[in-house]
């Protein structure tokens, strides 16, 4: 029989101070906060993926793999006498019960954007409350890739609707936007249409929110579909005892259109 979630937890919670303490590991015993950060972030990352292949032996083991920096994380503070893992997760439970008043009070909602609305305004109480006034839009770290921290700031934005009506009507800030970075361009200011640039990025990232999509989900499809076509074409042009550095513009067109053609013929989605 399994142990119990919490026992095993237990378990893990001890295997990390081994680790951690004398006679454990040289390099977990090396570790700082600072040099664990690029693993915080590279194991946050697999998560994603595993939750693209979509099967779930992968996302059990990252998901196991990115609880085992939390707890590192914990460790460390535990030996500064800073917090340790049960004044984490009890700060953890009692935001969750604090915050979610219609499952765990007498608050209702009844609708996700109700339930986004009340979490944002307990959030805002409970810094007024310390002394720390909070922003709408704060809680959204810069350290997040551009297009997605794009989406969550107008996503909190939207909250206290401050928002376009529809993708429509955002499709046409992204017109207004395109035509403004066009006569940047023609200037020759290019401080002035990088400034430009970023604003239709940004009007972008609002149509793929209002038509449900997430505007990096969208991009990083782009990008393998970019990566596959070229790797196709690499292989059409080597099997001609071609290559993509010796190929002229007009043979390298050719061979991109012929890639997009096979593609097609194939079944793949159209593009």
């Amino acid at each position: 029989m399994t142990d119990s979630p919490g026992a095993l937890f237990e378990q893990l919670l001890g295997i990390m101070s081994r680790l951690r303490g004398p006679g454990g590991c040289p390099w977990d015993r090396a570790q700082t906060r600072a040099s664990l950060k690029a693993y915080l972030i590279e194991e946050a990352y697999e998560v994603l993926e595993a939750i693209e292949a979509g099967r779930p032996e992968p996302l059990e083991e990252e998901l196991g793999d990115l609880l085992f920096q939390v707890v590192f994380h914990a460790q460390i503070a535990r030996e500064r006498d800073e917090f340790d893992m049960a004044a984490l997760l009890q700060r953890l439970i009692d935001k969750m019960i604090n915050r979610h008043p219609h499952v765990f009070g007498t608050a209702a909602v009844e609708t996700p954007r109700e339930a986004l609305a009340q979490w944002e305004a307990i959030k805002g109480r409970e810094a007024a409350a310390s002394g720390r006034p909070r922003s709408v839009v704060d809680g959204v770290p810069r350290a997040l890739p551009a297009l997605l921290r794009a989406q969550r700031l107008s996503s909190k934005a939207a909250r206290v609707n401050f928002d376009w009506p529809s993708a429509r009507a955002a499709w046409d800030k992204v017109e207004e936007e395109v035509r403004e970075a066009t006569e940047a361009l023609a200037s020759g200011d290019n401080d002035r249409f990088g400034e430009e640039l970023g604003d239709v990025l940004f009007s972008l990232v609002n149509v793929a929110r209002l038509s449900s999509l997430d505007a990096e989900d969208v991009l990083q499809s782009a990008n393998e579909k970019f990566r596959r076509r070229f790797r196709a074409m690499e292989s059409d042009l080597g099997a001609r005892g071609a290559s993509v550095a010796t190929a002229s513009t007009e043979e390298l067109e050719r061979a991109w259109e012929a890639t997009k053609a096979q593609e097609r013929a194939a079944g793949a989605p159209r593009s």
